[in-house]
């Protein structure tokens, strides 16, 4: 049973959290929008502005439930989650910028200037929030963990 009478709130797991339920969120309207799982297929615009297909709606559901998982699973998942994921979102906006608007990564992945310039955002503030979250917050919640248990 987790003892949750820590509850963390560093930059890392309200990313993890936050980003998370976002990114589900997003995958899921996506499908209302496209459901072709073509190279890349029928894309159409979510709000009018980000290119989706269904698999580009899969990889950010997928997305939204490691980050709502590593939030669930405490400080050094998050941490975790806010490095790797910003560093994977900032490569995801750079090679968007650099093969330019309606194109595709990986060839079935559209992505248009708006796309990169959001993953440029998400990856950046991912990174933030690692950078910015104490490494030490898993040591310190395991061990009062610890010692309320032992009382």
């Amino acid at each position: 049973m987790r003892d949750d009478t820590y509850r963390d709130s560093s930059p890392a797991s309200l990313y993890a959290g936050l980003i998370g339920a976002v990114l589900l969120v997003a995958g899921i309207i996506g499908f209302f929008y496209s459901a072709s799982f073509g190279t890349p297929g029928s894309t159409d615009a979510v709000l009018g502005i980000l290119e989706v297909n269904a698999w580009h709606n899969l990889v950010h559901i997928l997305s939204g439930v490691l980050g709502l998982a590593a939030f669930a699973s405490g400080p050094r998942a998050s941490r975790t989650y806010a490095l790797v994921f910003g560093v994977v979102y900032v490569v995801v906006a750079i090679w968007g910028f650099i093969i330019g608007s309606h194109e595709t990564i990986l060839g079935f992945l559209p992505v248009n200037t708006e796309d990169s310039i959001l993953h440029l955002i998400l990856g950046v503030l991912g990174i933030g929030a690692y950078a910015a979250s104490d490494p030490e917050a898993e040591a310190r919640t395991l061990t009062d963990a610890g010692a309320t248990r032992a009382v």
